[in-house]
């Protein structure tokens, strides 16, 4: 997939297009669902003035590129910075760890929101061999507004936000403990940014937290996978710069259904 070139010839982004279809001269395919079930949605109508899941009622849809390389980011970091209400908030972050792990790639972006609402979530995934051996494992990390329900659905966990969740883990009694949860360590734009051990599915491990007033979600699969989040993750906002250097690998399967 490649972009369109500018003046001077320089590449700009390609442009992300509608639900489902692939426009020409660069257009990406755009899947659209709920952020909170996963569902299809409904756009807005002469009744409506919002997004529509049928299940879930009025949501901000999720837009997943079919694909993932350099010109699909730089072109939803166009999008979270060109739908940003600066008097109202600031844009939303696409937190990527950087540097990544090593023999790990970026594997996928999304963001939840419409021109309305503008960009109220976004999420990255990552993929790379395990921490543990045994194979391959995927992280994907979540910056979403209250309500937007995206890190929740991919944690497995029930409801919009993972408040309850943090506040059992509140009160956690301590290492040493055998009821002890411990917390990931991570640096969100070079700030250290506790997130707590949530109660997933077995098939996965995930932390919640909050940065730059977000939710902040780290989910990984398998359960084991959440070892790398012990290793003093840097967080690094590709809204703010993308490193020429990131490596793009095959889609993320959890961002387009499997979770």
């Amino acid at each position: 997939m490649t972009g369109r070139c500018g003046p001077g010839g320089s590449e700009t982004a390609a442009p992300l297009d509608g639900p489902g279809s692939r426009g020409d001269g660069g257009d990406v395919s755009v899947a659209v669902s709920c952020p909170r079930c996963g569902g299809p949605v409904r756009p807005p109508d002469l009744m409506h003035s919002e997004t529509r899941c049928v299940r879930c009622g009025p949501v901000s849809p999720l837009h997943v590129p079919e694909h993932i390389g350099a010109e699909i980011v730089a072109s939803v970091v166009e999008r979270i910075l060109g739908t940003a209400d600066p008097p109202r908030r600031r844009p939303a972050p696409l937190w990527c760890p950087w540097p990544l792990p090593p023999g790990w790639t970026m594997t996928g972006v999304a963001y939840a929101g419409d021109d309305r609402t503008g960009v109220r979530a976004t999420a990255v995934a990552c993929a790379g061999p395990a921490p543990l051996g045994g194979g391959p494992a995927d992280l994907v990390f979540v910056a979403e507004e209250p309500g937007v329900g995206l890190g929740t659905r991919l944690a497995g966990l029930v409801g919009p936000d993972p408040g309850p969740e943090i506040a059992d883990a509140l009160t956690d009694p301590g290492p040493g403990h055998p009821e002890h949860v411990g917390q990931a360590r991570i640096r969100a734009a070079g700030h250290p940014t506790p997130l707590w051990l949530v109660h997933s599915p077995t098939d996965r491990s995930a932390y919640a937290g909050e940065a730059r007033g977000m939710w902040l979600h780290a989910i990984a699969w398998p359960a084991s996978a959440g070892h790398l989040l012990a290793e003093d993750v840097e967080l690094h906002d590709l809204a703010e710069w993308t490193p020429p250097e990131l490596v793009y690998g095959a889609p993320s399967p959890y961002l387009h259904g499997r979770a």
